[in-house]
């Protein structure tokens, strides 16, 4: 005696059309939502990278900045090569500080630099700051 595979499907064999059908559509929704997550995880890697660009500029022109033997009040600009970004070095004076124990400091410089570039339509910007004694690389 001969006993079939599927007693309530007697002949059929193979897959229903709906079957196929639902497997597709389940199938077409988790590579739809794997093709949506890697493309934010695109768009987060060239935002890290465009962001560390900028951390290195700014961090590169300031230890530039830091490093000059005297340090003269004012503003420069200066445009940095095949990157469209431009740089605002800002130097002023502090008059007004003073250490824990209430003396003022003399010749304590505020750094600023400022970069501007323009990406997706719009204008942006980052600055970093720091402070300098004046007379720190003289003899």
């Amino acid at each position: 005696m001969i006993v079939p595979l599927h007693p309530g499907r007697k002949g059929q064999r193979g897959f229903l059309l709906l079957e196929v059908v639902l497997a597709l559509a389940v199938f077409s929704a988790a590579a739809t939502g794997f093709a949506v997550a890697m493309n934010a995880m695109a768009k987060a890697a060239l935002f890290a990278q465009s962001e560390l660009h900028i951390t290195r500029i700014l961090d590169s022109a300031l230890d530039e900045t830091l490093s000059l033997p005297v340090l003269e009040e004012g503003t420069t600009t200066t445009p940095v090569a095949k990157t469209g970004i431009e740089m605002a070095t800002t130097i002023t004076i502090l008059d007004s500080l003073e250490n824990q124990d209430g003396a003022p400091l003399q010749e304590m410089y505020l750094i600023t630099v400022t970069a501007r570039w323009y990406e997706s339509g719009e204008w942006k910007e980052r600055s970093a700051e720091t402070w300098r004694y004046g007379r720190m690389y003289q003899p």
